[in-house]
């Protein structure tokens, strides 16, 4: 499974957008029109604060911190069990060793101005990318998982976004999409200390979806060495898309 998306918002608006506060002792992430799995990406997850001698004092706050798309496991030999793990489905969340973990208290935010899918064409054997982004140009906030790798220096953050059922229009495209959360869900899903994660994974709210754009774009973004803002600017003459499995 694969899937891309687009990012280009500056690490200094996330924060304010998500009230959030900087990683300490990380640099800015470039603006990235053509996300691809490993590449290191923002994301927003409470993080725990401790006192002078390490101890939890029960309070936290959010923290904006770069990790790298694919979920390693804590228990994984290598990392590279990453590269297969870019997606959660949101049916198995509780269920696989690989997510259950961080489903229960390490749930994170990943924004994003919008995601790639690839749906078939009646008129061509080459697949039609599509932009699916907000109308309005506002953030995207899909709901993520987040893991920490090894110890000390070498730790290693990962993450991965949780998928769900397509639903109204977006079902045209493809039969999945990421599971999209509203601005009223996000104190919730960040919270360590809920664990009806049924509840805090349904769908995404039908208003929400209808507010989607779902955008042909060129073939250009099939080449992850490609970026730009040009990747997510309207392509003309498209055919109509039909149905194809699960991208994303």
């Amino acid at each position: 499974m694969c899937g891309r998306y687009a990012a280009s918002r500056r690490a200094e608006d996330l924060v304010l957008e998500f009230e959030a506060v900087r990683a300490e002792g990380q640099g800015p992430l470039p603006a990235d029109y053509n996300v691809a799995p490993t590449k290191d990406v923002h994301v927003v997850r409470h993080k725990k604060e401790r006192d002078a001698e390490g101890a939890p004092t029960g309070g936290g706050h959010r923290e904006l911190r770069t990790v790298r798309w694919g979920l390693v496991p804590s228990w994984a030999r290598d990392v590279s069990v990453g590269n297969r793990m870019l997606n959660a489905r949101v049916e198995s969340l509780t269920e696989k060793p690989a997510f259950k973990k961080a489903a229960a208290s390490r749930r994170c935010l990943i924004p994003a101005d919008g995601w790639y899918e690839w749906a078939k064409r009646l008129d061509s054997p080459t697949k039609q990318p599509y932009f699916i982004t907000p109308e309005d140009g506002s953030v995207l906030a899909f709901a993520g998982l987040w893991e920490v790798w090894g110890r000390g220096e070498d730790r290693l953050y990962t993450c991965t976004v949780v998928t769900a059922p397509a639903t109204g229009a977006l079902t045209e495209i493809h039969e999945r999409m990421p599971l999209v959360l509203p601005r009223d869900r996000w104190a919730a899903w960040l919270d360590p200390a809920r664990e009806d994660v049924g509840e805090l994974a349904l769908p995404t709210p039908p208003e929400v979806v209808e507010t989607l754009e779902i955008r042909p774009v060129s073939t250009a973004v099939n080449n992850v060495a490609n970026n730009g803002p040009e990747l997510t600017a309207r392509a003309e003459s498209v055919s109509e898309p039909v149905d194809q499995p699960a991208l994303f």
